[in-house]
Formats: structure tokens, C-alpha cells, sequence
């Protein structure tokens, strides 16, 4: 039987719930148990935190093992670890016992090592206090790169892959140094890595925080459909606008949160709410536009649109001052698709609270 990709929301959201959700929550489980076996109370504490409440980025980005045919499992597999280093790594840089660069990019040495088929373990830990994790970082390396050993067109997306992770270790390096450093250097390193005037340093950084690219072409490397042509294409269609997108709205939603942790957050560079709301506009729009060119352009416009339905969709929008206007406003400029992925979030998010 021909393995068919979504096309409408429906049958989109059919396949997340009959499928992708409950592969996403069973790998989570198993990590979790991992992370609870965790020797350094530190070290276990961030990452049974970042699984705990940052679960939905993993539920989210595993949409995109729909574009890996009948490999979709593996794909699941690999999104999942990948985040939770990224979304484990995040945690321990925002609270870190540590402001020093070199000790961030050591950590981050695991994104790097995770994307290659043969890149040996490092000690990760090798610049801070706290050293042992029982291996936890090291099993999640292990697990994208056995997923990585298994693609046929690695060769083909190599240098695309490799150039999203470069951006966005060089963002965590930057954003978690000490705070007066933080935006100096931010600014310095969109000015050297663009010449967009399109874009603000503060988008510019948001979009190389995202990791949709990498699971977009790990997807289609699986299904056996990439090529250097679809890398290249796919590569400019998400960065920096879907990319861009989903990060913005991420940062949109945890301003509170990021005000009382004291984390940076891209949103408080916008000089208004208003201006804001139409840069959001902006990359809407952008998003929406940039994947046209792209094989099964419906299914990455439904991605577009689910992202402003699943962030708009999270309770924490109430505390968001002014939030529940933008999110109605964009929620109308998105179109019916993005409100029918917002009553599905905020569904699926009354179901797992009456669960608990």
C-alpha cells in the first residue's frame, strides 16, 4: 500500500493523534526514566525539567516524520532525542552554573557529534561542575547517530544540515553568556552572517534557534527523497522564515515566564506591540510563500499554519500582555487552518490536564 503524506487538516491531524503523539509520549517516557537515574542532582533536575515542560516541542517537531514515508518510526526516534538534547542543552545554559562561552559550545559539541555517523563521545561535561549524567547525553548522541548511519542520502544534505547546526550552536553560545556580553555579541554575529535588511538581529537569532529544518531533511533523507537540489530548496524555505516563525511565536508565549527567570527573549526588542504583531504578520506571510516551491507544499503549509495554532493555542498566551488580541488578530490573518490546529491544541491540552 503507497504511503500517502497529509494534505487537509483533517487528515493531518488524524495521523498526529492515531499516531504521532502516542510514538512521541512513549519515547519521552523511555527518556525520561532515564533521566531520573541521573547520579548529579543538577544534572537530573534540568533534564527531567526540559522534558517535563518543553514535551510539546518534541510533539510538535515530530510532525515531520510524516514526510518519511513508512520510516516514520525512525524518524520519531531521532526528533525526539534531538530535541531533548537541544531542549536538556537549553536548560542547563539558562540556568547554568556557568556564563563561560567555551563550557557552552563544549556542551553543544553533542548537537555536532548527534549529526555525524561516526563523530566518537566527548565529555560534553568537560567544562563544568557537573560531570555525571549515566551516560544520558551520550545515549541520546548515540541514538540520532544510529538513525544518521542509516540515511542513503546523507552525503547529499550534509553541508545544509551542518550549516543549520552551526547557526544555531552559535546562538546558544552567544544568548547564554554573561548579560551585558549577550547583546553585543548577537548584533556582531548578524551583521557577520548577513547583509538582510529584511531583518531585525533579534529574527535573524530566533530563526537559527529552530531545528524544523534539520527535521524536515532527515524526513525526506529517510523516505529517500532528498537530493542536494531539495537540500538546498528546503534550506532557503525555512531559513529564516518558517524557522523564524516558529521561534518568534515560541519567544511570544514565554515572555512572562522569561521575565520573572530573567532569560532573554527576543520579543521585548520589538518596539511596540503593535509593530510586533505585524512583523509576525510579516513571517506569515513569508512562510507561507518560501515553501511553494517545495514537493508536498501543502503539507509545509499546514506546518505554518499549525505552528500559529499550536503556540496561540498554549495557556500561557493569558499572561502574555495584549496576548489574546494578537492571537485573535493572527489567528485571523492565518486563515481557517491555523484556527482549526488552535481549537485542536487547546483540546488536546484540556484532555491531558483532566488526565493529570
Amino acid at each position: 500500500m503507497a504511503y500517502t503524506i497529509p494534505k487537509t487538516p483533517f487528515t493531518l491531524m488524524g495521523a498526529v493523534y492515531r499516531k504521532i503523539f502516542p510514538a512521541v509520549n512513549a519515547e519521552l517516557d523511555f527518556w525520561k526514566k532515564r533521566a531520573s537515574a541521573i547520579p548529579d542532582e543538577e544534572l537530573k533536575k534540568q533534564a527531567l525539567a526540559s522534558i517535563e515542560t518543553k514535551r510539546f516541542h518534541c510533539l510538535g517537531g515530530a510532525v515531520y516524520a510524516l514526510l518519511a514515508g513508512i520510516r516514520w518510526r525512525e524518524a520519531i526516534t531521532f526528533i525526539v532525542a534531538y530535541q531533548t538534547i537541544s531542549d536538556y542543552l537549553d536548560n542547563l545554559c539558562d540556568r547554568s552554573t556557568s556564563l563561560d562561552p567555551a563550557d557552552f559550545q563544549q556542551l553543544h559539541e553533542a548537537m555536532s557529534d548527534a549529526l555525524s555517523t561516526q563523530n566518537p563521545i566527548q565529555n560534553y561535561y568537560a567544562l563544568r561542575q557537573e560531570q555525571s549524567d549515566g551516560e544520558y547525553l551520550a545515549d541520546l548522541v548515540r541514538t540520532c547517530q544510529k538513525t544518521m548511519r542509516r540515511l542513503d542520502d546523507f552525503n547529499s544534505m550534509q553541508g545544509h544540515i551542518l550549516e543549520l547546526k552551526r547557526l544555531y550552536i552559535d546562538l546558544q553560545v552567544h544568548k547564554h553568556v554573561a548579560e551585558e556580553e549577550r547583546i553585543p555579541r548577537l548584533v556582531n554575529w548578524f551583521k557577520e552572517e548577513t547583509d538582510d535588511t529584511s531583518l531585525y538581529w533579534y529574527e535573524f537569532s530566533a530563526a537559527a534557534g529552530s531545528t524544523l529544518g534539520i527535521f524536515c531533511l532527515i524526513s525526506y533523507a529517510l523516505n529517500g527523497t532528498v537530493s542536494n537540489d531539495l537540500a538546498d530548496k528546503i534550506v532557503k524555505a525555512y531559513f529564516p522564515f518558517v524557522q523564524g516563525l516558529h521561534i518568534l511565536l515560541d519567544y511570544f508565549i514565554d515572555q512572562e515566564e522569561d521575565r520573572i527567570e530573567g532569560d532573554l527573549n527576543f520579543c521585548s526588542y520589538y518596539d511596540s506591540p503593535d509593530i510586533m504583531e505585524k512583523r509576525f504578520s510579516y513571517f506569515i506571510e513569508e512562510a507561507d510563500h518560501q515553501v511553494q516551491g517545495l514537493p508536498d507544499r501543502h503539507f509545509h503549509e499546514m506546518v505554518n499554519h499549525g505552528l500559529v495554532g499550536l503556540y496561540l493555542g498554549d495557556p500561557k498566551v493569558k499572561h502574555v500582555e495584549g496576548g489574546i488580541k494578537i492571537s485573535e488578530d493572527l489567528l485571523r490573518i492565518s486563515g481557517y487552518k491555523a484556527r482549526f490546529f488552535h481549537w485542536n491544541t487547546k483540546l488536546y491540552y484540556r484532555i491531558t490536564k483532566t488526565r493529570r
